[in-house]
C-alpha cells in the first residue's frame, strides 16, 4: 500500500458531483505516415507493453474508515485494461467544434474511485482524416510535471520506435484489504508521525510570518502590492458551477509570444496571462459584465524539487490581478509584468511547503463542507470568488513526437474547474506553437470558443505591437 500524501489526498477531498478534479487532455494525432490506420488497438498495445513503467495505471483507491489517515493506493487486483479505453465516431463533419463537444462531455463525467483513475478514448472521424485521443487522469495521480513525465513514456521520437524491455518482475496485484486492516494501519501510521500536523502548523505559520513582512514591507526595499484571494469582482464567470462541461481550443505561434516578452522586457507568462485578460475582458464587454476592478487570477506554479514536498501534486499558487478595465494590449501586459514580480516574491516569501501543510492539517471532510457550503447560492452571492479564473502555464515538448507510429499535431490541456470560478485556461508549449485550452461550466460560460478564439486574436495583436515597438 501507498499512502497518498496531504495534497494528492486533498484533490479527493475537494471532490464533489459538480466539483470535478480531473485534468482532460486532447492530443490530435496525424495517422498518415503509418502502414494502416491508428485504431485502439494500437493504443491498447501501446499501453499494454509500457504500463509497466507508469504504475499509477494499475493503481486504486481505498479509503480509510472515519478519515483517521489520508486514502491509500493498491495495486488493482481487478484491473481490466479494456475497462479504461474506448473508442467513438466524431459526429459529421468531424471538425474541432465536434470534437471539442466530445472532449467536453468527457469532462463532465467524473472517474469512477472503484477502479484506476484514468480513461482514455480514441476519436475518430475528424474532417482532416486524423485521429484524436481523450485522456482524463484524476489530480490525485498527476499534475502538470508527473502528467509530462508519464507522456514522456507513451510518446515516441521516431515513427517506428520498437516497444520498450519488457519488466524485470511480473506484476503483482494486491489483495484488497478489509475495513479493519486499513483502519489499523493508519493508527499505526499516524503512531510512527504524532507530530505530523504540529510541525505543519509550525511551517505554515513561519511562511504566513515571512509573507507578511513581505506585505508589509518589513525588511524589505518597498511594501509588496499583492493580490490576494476573495478580493475579485464577481462576474458571470463565477456564479456556482455544474456538473456540465464545455471545451474550446486552439494554437498560437510561441515565436510570435517569444517576440513580445523579449520586446517589452516581460516573460512568456506574462504574455499568457495578457492574452487570456483581453480574451476575457472582450467576452464580459460582449455580455455586458465588464466589473469597475480587476479580476483576479490563480496561477499555479509547480514547486518539483524545490523543497521537502513529498507526493505526486507539489504545487503552489500565485494570485495575479489582471488588469480586466484596461483597454490598451500593452498597458495589460506592462501590469501584469509588475503584477507577477510581486507575486512571485510573496510566493518565495511564502515558501514551497505552505499549500502542501495547509493540506495536511485540514481534516478531510471540512474540505468538501466547505466546498459544497460555497456552492449553495445563498452563501455564494454573498462572498466574493475565491478567485474569478485559474490560468495555468505548463512546458511542453519541443521536437516532434509520435504515438503508436502517428504523429502528435497538437497537445490541448484542460485543468479542472473550481467552485465559484466557470473557467479554466491552460497553456502547453509544444513543438513551435502554444496550444491551449479553454473550459468552462456550460451552464456559466457557454460560449467557450469566444474565449479561446479571443486568445489567438489577442497574441496576434500584442505581436503586432511588439513590431511597431521594435521599429
Amino acid at each position: 500500500m501507498y499512502r497518498l500524501a496531504g495534497m494528492d489526498a486533498s484533490f479527493l477531498y475537494m471532490e464533489t458531483p459538480t466539483h470535478h478534479m480531473h485534468v482532460v487532455g486532447a492530443l490530435i494525432l496525424d495517422p498518415s505516415g503509418m502502414k494502416e490506420p491508428f485504431s485502439i488497438d494500437h493504443l491498447r498495445h501501446l499501453i499494454e507493453t509500457r504500463i509497466h513503467l507508469m504504475p499509477m495505471l494499475r493503481r486504486r483507491l481505498v479509503m480509510v474508515p472515519l478519515g483517521i489517515d489520508h486514502p491509500v493506493w493498491i495495486e488493482d487486483p481487478d484491473f481490466v485494461l479494456d475497462q479504461h479505453i474506448t473508442r467513438v465516431a466524431a459526429p459529421k463533419p468531424g471538425s474541432r467544434k465536434e470534437l471539442a463537444e466530445i472532449v467536453g462531455q468527457v469532462a463532465s463525467v467524473p472517474l469512477d474511485r472503484n477502479r484506476p483513475l484514468w480513461h482514455m478514448t480514441v476519436v475518430e472521424g475528424l474532417d482532416d482524416g486524423g485521429v484524436a485521443l481523450v485522456s482524463k487522469l484524476h489530480h490525485a495521480c498527476i499534475d502538470g510535471i508527473t502528467g509530462a513525465d508519464m507522456m514522456a513514456h507513451l510518446l515516441d521520437l521516431e515513427r517506428e520506435a520498437p516497444d520498450p524491455e519488457p519488466p524485470s518482475e511480473e506484476w503483482e496485484p494486491d489483495d484488497v484489504p478489509s475495513e479493519l486492516s486499513v483502519a489499523a494501519n493508519a493508527v499505526v501510521s499516524r503512531a510512527q508521525d504524532p507530530f505530523r500536523v504540529v510541525k505543519a502548523v509550525g511551517r505554515t505559520g513561519r511562511s504566513l510570518f515571512e509573507m507578511g513582512r513581505g506585505v508589509l514591507g518589513i525588511g524589505t526595499d518597498r511594501k509588496l502590492n499583492v493580490a490576494l484571494p476573495f478580493t475579485g469582482p464577481r462576474t458571470l464567470l463565477n456564479a456556482p458551477i455544474t456538473a456540465n462541461r464545455t471545451v474550446a481550443f486552439g494554437q498560437a505561434s510561441l515565436d510570435d509570444l517569444k517576440a513580445i516578452k523579449n520586446a517589452f522586457g516581460t516573460t512568456v507568462n506574462d504574455v499568457v496571462l495578457a492574452a487570456s485578460t483581453m480574451a476575457l475582458r472582450r467576452y464580459l464587454l460582449n455580455h455586458d459584465d465588464l466589473p469597475d476592478k480587476p479580476l483576479i487570477a490563480a496561477v499555479p506554479v509547480s514547486v518539483h524539487g524545490q523543497g521537502g514536498s513529498d507526493g505526486i501534486n507539489q504545487v503552489s499558487n500565485m494570485f495575479v490581478r489582471l488588469p480586466i478595465t484596461v483597454d490598451d494590449p500593452v498597458e495589460q501586459l506592462r501590469y501584469i509584468h509588475e503584477e507577477t514580480k510581486d507575486a512571485k516574491a510573496v510566493h518565495n516569501a511564502m515558501g514551497v511547503d505552505m499549500i502542501q501543510d495547509m493540506a495536511q492539517m485540514t481534516p478531510p471532510g471540512l474540505y468538501n463542507l466547505a466546498l459544497r457550503l460555497y456552492a449553495q447560492p445563498l452563501v455564494a452571492g454573498a462572498l466574493p470568488p475565491v478567485q474569478n479564473v485559474v490560468i495555468s502555464n505548463v512546458p511542453g515538448p519541443p521536437i516532434p513526437l509520435y504515438i503508436a507510429g502517428a504523429e502528435v499535431k497538437g497537445v490541448y490541456p484542460f485543468g479542472p474547474l473550481i467552485e465559484g470560478s466557470g473557467i479554466n485556461i491552460t497553456v502547453l508549449s509544444n513543438m513551435g506553437n502554444v496550444d491551449f485550452g479553454v473550459i468552462a461550466c456550460r451552464d456559466t460560460v457557454p460560449e467557450a470558443w469566444q474565449i479561446a478564439d479571443g486568445f489567438a486574436d489577442a497574441v496576434i495583436e500584442l505581436r503586432k505591437a511588439a513590431d511597431a515597438h521594435a521599429g
